[in-house]
């Protein structure tokens, strides 16, 4: 084992974690894909786009869902690297990605950074995208049906990716991804497998929970180093 980055120290003190490194290797990050404002799409295409442009125009002229559509000030795409092994999906932008049109960029994205970091993945060597890709007002969970309405989206986005894993956080993730209903605290510690290519599903709390439950952060780094151990062929 190498020795460890000053900053990944500080990342790993300030999670409450030990010292550990994935050994792996590196991943360049792709050129952005530039969002089409005069999209105008008024519902749900019949058809997603198959590739990462249009997949990403279609979402930024979606109007599916009107109560999101009126209150968001821009779609949230996804962002990294779209070849990416390691795949983080999360449940719907908060208020600072909607802002800035980017997943996972508030306190609760700081602390996946530190997540990443504390086994050694860089933010831009993942692809990171969200159940929702609206705000929903007020921060409040999104529907059954916004979930659903947005699912094609994220399916296209996991086969453009194809990664090795997926690392699946918060619930309302997890419950839609996997289609169950069970907690956290049940699905967390063991491997779960998504669609046709069987692609490893790691489950673990929300950074935005572990903010509010730092107690629970052992348990996160826990589930972290499992998904460490399948891409490393060991699980």
């Amino acid at each position: 084992m190498g020795s460890l980055s000053p900053r990944r120290d500080r990342y790993l003190d300030a999670m409450g974690i030990q010292r550990w490194r994935l050994r792996g290797r590196e991943v360049e990050q792709p050129d952005s894909i530039v969002e089409d404002p005069a999209a105008t799409d008024s519902a749900l295409p019949t058809e997603v786009a198959t590739d990462w442009q249009g997949l990403q125009q279609q979402v930024a002229g979606c109007r599916a869902c009107g109560e999101l559509v009126s209150n968001r000030t821009q779609t949230v795409f996804g962002v990294g690297n779209a070849d990416a092994d390691w795949m983080v999906i999360g449940e719907a932008p908060g208020a600072d990605e909607d802002r800035q049109g980017e997943p996972f960029v508030g306190v609760a994205g700081q602390l996946l950074n530190a997540m990443l970091a504390a086994i050694n993945l860089p933010r831009e060597s993942i692809y990171i995208a969200n159940t929702l890709k609206c705000r929903p007002p007020g921060n409040r969970n999104p529907t059954t049906e916004e979930a659903q309405q947005c699912r094609p989206y994220l399916d296209r986005q996991i086969e453009l990716v194809a990664p090795r894993l997926i690392l699946a956080v918060g619930r309302i993730a997890v419950h839609n991804l996997l289609g169950t209903e069970e907690s956290i605290s049940k699905l967390r510690g063991r491997v779960h497998r998504l669609g046709d290519q069987q692609i490893p599903v790691i489950v673990t709390y929300h950074p935005a929970y572990l903010l509010r439950n730092p107690i629970d952060k052992r348990k996160a780094w826990e589930d972290l180093k499992l998904a460490v151990r399948v891409m490393q062929g060991g699980e």
